[in-house]
């Protein structure tokens, strides 16, 4: 089974055709092809159908479960979808189950082309108190396309991080799992999140994980709406108009391959 792998700050992703993996157990060949040590190694499996304007996508996460989008893993697909196109501002359609989004390449630099991408507006956002893990948490929770969660303040240490994270997770105010970001205002116009991601745990990046810092900061943190978002991987432009949450960040091509191992199948 031939696939590829790209990433986008570290998030990063494998891709395999639809046409590939008929018949085959996805959640089972995710969690293998996915493992850091025993497979290739990503954050998520995306199976993917070419179209007349770009493509289509379903999203595993690297647990096996599924996922209804990732703006990096949007951008690294149409990274993957224009490798070869030469015409530096190309334009694509991706579309997710959460909708179609909107990407314009505006720049490429070796293998990183950056992209602009229309995410879709933010729905649902309130601000939520929960008891978390043997102690209150006051959080903005909200609907990226995908469930998020953003705590906002001071950074937390690394054992707060992994205990609050793995608990709103899976806490049972998000019955379909959550993803979280933890989020510090430093000035109008730049935050820093750290992020927990649902069927995944710490990730260096994330798309809609950004996108929700940003909506969450700005609705009651003091940012502005447009602003730069920066996560151990680096850092991301979101804005947020009255049409929808714009993403912008790069994204490249590493490898392409052959997955020899063991591929489930459906009886």
């Amino acid at each position: 089974m031939r696939f590829a792998k790209a990433h986008a700050y570290g998030n990063d992703f494998l891709y395999v055709e639809g046409a590939a993996v008929g018949g085959v157990v996805l959640d089972a060949l995710t969690r293998e092809i996915c493992d850091r040590h025993k497979g290739v190694g990503a954050d998520g499996l995306i199976v993917y159908e070419q179209g007349s304007s770009g493509a289509s996508m379903r999203l595993f996460n690297s647990d096996g479960s599924r996922a209804e989008v990732s703006g990096n893993g949007v951008r690294a697909l149409g990274a993957l979808l224009l490798q070869h196109e030469s015409d530096t501002h190309a334009e694509l359609t991706v579309h997710t189950e959460a909708g179609s989004k909107r990407l314009t390449r505006i720049a490429r630099d070796g293998t990183r082309q950056t992209f602009r991408a229309s995410m879709g507006a933010p729905s649902d956002v309130r601000r939520v108190t929960l008891d978390v893990a043997g102690e209150s948490v006051r959080l903005v929770a909200l609907n990226m396309g995908n469930p998020q969660c953003v705590v906002l303040g001071p950074l937390p240490d690394d054992q707060r991080f992994w205990r609050i994270g793995a608990a709103l997770e899976r806490h049972q105010s998000f019955p379909e799992g959550t993803n979280v970001e933890f989020a510090h205002v430093e000035g109008p116009a730049q935050i820093r999140i750290m992020i927990w991601e649902r069927g995944v745990g710490p990730t260096s990046s994330s798309g809609t994980g950004s996108c929700a810092a940003l909506v969450a900061a700005a609705s009651y943190g003091g940012a502005e709406r447009d602003a730069e978002v920066i996560a151990q991987g680096g850092a991301q432009r979101v804005e947020w108009d009255a049409e929808g949450v714009y993403l912008t960040g790069w994204a490249e091509v590493i490898c392409d391959g052959e997955w020899l191992g063991q591929i489930p199948r459906s009886l």
